[in-house]
């Protein structure tokens, strides 16, 4: 049984991606190596033994911190079923989330009559349920310098990428054109959708998503829980 690292744990609404508007628990897990500098949630880079602390202290947390709890999958939906939380879909985010061993949360959220998301940077296998929706939000040169791994793109339901600048949507343009993915790619039955997200609501990255994505019949994410506000 997979042990999880647990930052967060909380009830809202996706505001990004083809779930855009879905009532969701996000399950925010601990760890990232990746290092994307415009990340807004840094605080869930390190695992600090001395930051575990009980689950119901960090889910009482008043603003995002490095502290952190663990759980099994059955601890996790005695805290959505003791919340009382009305969402059917979960979504599993990070951090980075694909760190871990995902089939045995996605196999129970599933068979407990929930849908199901991954939120990963692709540069870990992905190990989960069959039928999780699985969004890859590419982190292509980042800091770390971890690779995209083809077969995460290749599990990818939605493929989601950040941008501020036209290099961004090159980096993906050039990640797509690699010669074995571009080909397996191909040979999918059914295609990833591609949505491109502007990096922290820019006007000039959003205005360069808009016409990207009109010129391409690519898609448009615009990170909507920030525009109204909510967590």
């Amino acid at each position: 049984m997979t042990e999880l690292l647990v930052n967060e744990m909380f009830e809202t609404i996706q505001g990004e991606g083809s779930y855009t508007g879905t009532p969701a628990i996000f399950i925010r897990l601990q760890g990232c190596p990746v290092g994307c500098p415009w990340c807004d949630t840094k605080h869930t880079w390190e695992v600090l033994p001395e930051r575990v602390q009980a689950s119901d202290v960090v889910l009482l947390k008043a603003a995002e911190d490095d502290r952190y709890f663990k759980a099994s999958t059955s601890e996790l939906f005695t805290i959505i079923e003791n919340k009382r939380w009305c969402a059917k879909h979960i979504v599993i985010t990070g951090g980075e989330p694909c760190m871990y061993d995902l089939t045995d949360l996605t196999q129970a959220a599933i068979n407990k009559g929930f849908s199901v998301q991954i939120e990963t940077s692709g540069t870990y296998e992905v190990i989960c349920a069959p039928d999780t929706w699985v969004t890859v939000s590419p982190k292509i040169n980042m800091k770390a310098g971890m690779p995209v791994l083809t077969s995460a793109m290749l599990r990818a339901n939605e493929i989601k990428h950040p941008i501020a600048m036209q290099k961004h949507i090159d980096e993906l343009d050039q990640l797509l054109r690699d010669t074995e993915l571009e080909a397996k790619l191909s040979n999918k039955a059914v295609q990833p959708l591609i949505y491109i997200q502007p990096i922290s609501q820019l006007e000039r990255a959003t205005q360069l998503a808009v016409e990207t994505c009109i010129k391409r019949n690519w898609r448009l994410s615009v990170q909507l829980h920030k525009y109204i506000g909510v967590e």
